[in-house]
């Protein structure tokens, strides 16, 4: 395994640590359930405290139509044995009292709730996952960039990095934001954009929100960390880079949706705030499959869900490798679909499920 720079320094570590399965197409609702079950089982899995801790995912709708589009949501995983529940506005009342249900700008009527989905330790993560594989025998090299993919006829046969060149007759990408820069040194043309999407975190505070909650319409999503900052973050840049920042005017929306939310945000400090590079698709949901070339493999097109599929993905991903076949899980999820039109519309299910 090839890091660019060390490990965690990418997406894994730049991410709000969200895991739920609440997706409404059976294709993707299948597979993040799957990815759920081995979150609850990771700890034991890696024999590392990940922080694994399943409080819950909310998302609020404010009107009849978004309270539709959760109602056929939630029957949809509910069809397929997950776990989803419909919460009036009194019972979003009593469970989270800092929630202004009654604002004149965003009154809540309710919310849809993953009461098995929470949050993870993102670099507890990826040093759990790095010890394990390398207990098994994987060889993880640390500051070793990829600067070319050398393919002849047709199929890979090495890469080039800055540490010289080794030969691989497979080689699998998952490199978030990079994958079109590494697709291109391959001469491979993907159907993928890369936006900054920004996330903050405020001085450390007693318990206040013990659940993971979506504000789809003013697009915010919260939870509090083990710290007691509270972990906050926002929609996409509008526009494509590759550069891990951010910038003032998504500080100001994402602070006055906070805050239109929950009032009592106005009396936090901000402590910091980060950006990672998203690979956006144009049906919002991943890829995991072979490519045109022999031998090229990818998981890529995360969208927003990439932390939440680390499990699923790594399983999906070397299944895919090794049997150079897609498991049942991953094989909607191909690179080809976007050629046949057989696309998977899960737009609507970033932070903000109901945004559609």
């Amino acid at each position: 395994m090839l890091e660019k720079g060390p490990i965690g320094l990418g997406n894994t570590g730049r991410n709000t640590t969200i895991v739920r399965s609440n997706y409404l197409l059976p294709q993707n609702h299948h597979f993040y359930e799957h990815s759920l079950k081995l979150w609850e089982g990771l700890e034991q899995d890696l024999n590392y405290n990940a922080m694994v801790s399943q409080r819950g995912v909310v998302g609020l709708f404010h009107s009849e139509g978004a309270k539709n589009a959760a109602v056929r949501r939630g029957n949809a995983m509910r069809l397929s044995g997950i776990d989803a529940e419909l919460l009036d506005k009194e019972q979003i009342r009593a469970m989270c009292p800092l929630i202004d249900v009654d604002n004149g700008r965003f009154p809540v009527m309710g919310g849809l709730m993953q009461r098995r989905g929470g949050t993870a330790r993102h670099d507890a993560v990826a040093w759990g996952f790095a010890r394990a594989a390398d207990q098994r025998g994987v060889d993880i090299i640390q500051h070793c960039e990829v600067t070319g993919i050398d393919v002849e006829g047709g199929a890979v046969v090495g890469v080039q990095t800055t540490r010289g060149p080794i030969k691989a007759k497979k080689i699998g990408l998952a490199v978030a934001g990079n994958t079109s820069r590494l697709a291109q040194m391959a001469g491979l043309d993907v159907p993928i954009e890369s936006h900054v999407l920004q996330a903050f975190v405020s001085e450390g505070v007693k318990p206040l929100v013990d659940q993971v909650i979506t504000f789809g319409a003013g697009h915010f999503y919260i939870s509090q960390s083990d710290k007691g900052g509270l972990v906050f973050g926002g929609g996409l840049d509008g526009w494509n880079t590759y550069a891990q920042r951010g910038n003032l005017p998504v500080v100001e929306h994402v602070w006055s949706a906070g805050v239109a939310m929950m009032p009592s945000l106005s009396r936090l400090r901000g402590l910091r705030q980060w950006g990672g590079v998203m690979d956006m698709t144009f049906d919002g949901s991943h890829i995991i499959g072979k490519t045109p070339i022999q031998g090229l493999y990818m998981t890529a097109g995360w969208c927003y869900g990439g932390f939440k599929a680390t499990p699923a993905s790594g399983w999906c991903h070397a299944w895919t490798i090794a049997q150079d076949a897609p498991h049942t899980l991953n094989e909607a999820h191909t690179l080809d679909r976007f050629r046949t039109g057989r696309l998977l519309d899960e737009r609507g299910n970033g932070p903000f499920p109901w945004m559609q």
